[in-house]
């Protein structure tokens, strides 16, 4: 099922709910731009590869092309989104419920971004429209837990592979270039990392933009009163407003995750940046590949972490680790809470 651009505008104008939603919709997108794109270019800033002013600029532009490119190349992950949660049974609380959860993940993500935590806004997400399925069905009857599954594997998959891949593309890289002399590598790797951040940039837009576009999708069928679609199209109306918007928000740029990314948490060399960027991208294409919806915040910071645990353990700067896992931790308990008791509220006032 799919909708044009005229029936979405006709459904806008004659539905207070729809812009209400919409409008929620856009916001955490563009959050989700300036707040978790900018770990797509941190470690390229942190070994000034590139200026953060170009660095943000190629991320808006990358992170356009892999919203647009890789949706409709494969849409799973935005379909797992779709059905993770059941909106089901009156679409007009459900369209309440849905309100609650897309503000909750906006003041999550505010606030993260405020004190320069690089919480993973695709967890948010997950969390906060959970929580508010849940006040909805009254119950755990508003998770679909074979969906849920493919969220744990993610989860998995960011952490674990992450940390693997980079330490193990570093020590490649290693052995690779170890007779030759460094400071003629200076120039590939200042290259490279560009190109490898932009590959985590163009990821990025896969990955975090699907995501949102499957809750926009969920949106439009609920203000139409439709809370039992299972199939749908993503038309390409939809995928240039999210690219644009996506890409609108990562130009507003992301200093503070920047710096404590790809400056607090490991001092990065230039063929560091690179391994960590490359391992980033292959385990964000295999996750987009299987429909795995996972965190890009936790994917790079992890690739990050192993890099730098690949030269020394001490290479790391744990106190930060610990400040970022924290933040992760918290942020399904969190925003999961924050998305029930909103969607309660919004539902007993509205």
């Amino acid at each position: 099922m799919t909708v044009s651009l005229t029936e979405f505008l006709s459904y806008l104008i004659s539905s207070p709910p729809l812009i209400i939603t919409t409008i929620l919709t856009l916001g955490v997108i563009m959050v989700n731009g300036w707040t978790d794109a900018p770990n797509a270019i941190a470690t390229c800033v942190s070994t000034r590869s590139i200026s953060p002013r170009a660095a943000i600029i190629m991320a808006a532009f990358f992170d356009f092309l892999g919203v647009f490119v890789m949706t409709k190349l494969n849409a799973r992950v935005a379909e797992t989104i779709f059905k993770m949660v059941d909106f089901g049974g009156d679409s007009s609380k459900a369209l309440v419920a849905l309100c609650a959860a897309l503000f909750a993940i906006v003041l999550w993500a505010t606030a993260a971004w405020w004190f320069g935590i690089p919480t993973s806004e695709s967890h948010a997400l997950i969390a906060g429209i959970s929580g508010a399925a849940i006040a909805l069905q009254k119950g755990l009857g508003g998770i679909n837990f074979n969906e849920w599954v493919n969220v744990l594997y993610g989860l998995i998959l960011s952490l674990a592979l992450g940390f693997a891949a980079g330490w193990t593309v570093v020590k490649l890289v290693e052995k690779i270039f170890r007779r030759v002399n460094r400071s003629k590598t200076f120039g590939f790797f200042k290259n490279a990392q560009v190109l490898s951040s932009a590959g985590m940039a163009f990821m990025h837009g896969a990955q975090d933009g699907q995501k949102f576009m499957g809750v926009f999708m969920l949106g439009m069928f609920l203000s139409r009163g439709q809370a039992q679609v299972t199939e749908f199209i993503i038309p390409n109306w939809m995928l240039i407003l999210c690219s644009a918007v996506m890409a609108t928000g990562t130009s507003i740029g992301g200093y503070r995750i920047i710096k404590a990314v790809g400056m607090d948490m490991v001092k990065l060399e230039k063929y560091q940046g690179f391994s960590a960027d490359l391992a980033g991208v292959i385990c964000l294409f295999i996750a987009s590949v299987f429909g795995l919806p996972v965190s890009t915040t936790h994917t790079k910071t992890t690739a990050i972490m192993g890099v730098g645990a690949a030269k020394r353990i001490s290479s790391v700067n744990w106190g930060v680790v610990k400040e970022m896992v924290t933040a992760w931790i918290l942020t399904f308990p969190g925003c999961g809470l924050i998305g029930f008791l909103m969607a309660l509220l919004f539902m007993n006032i509205f």
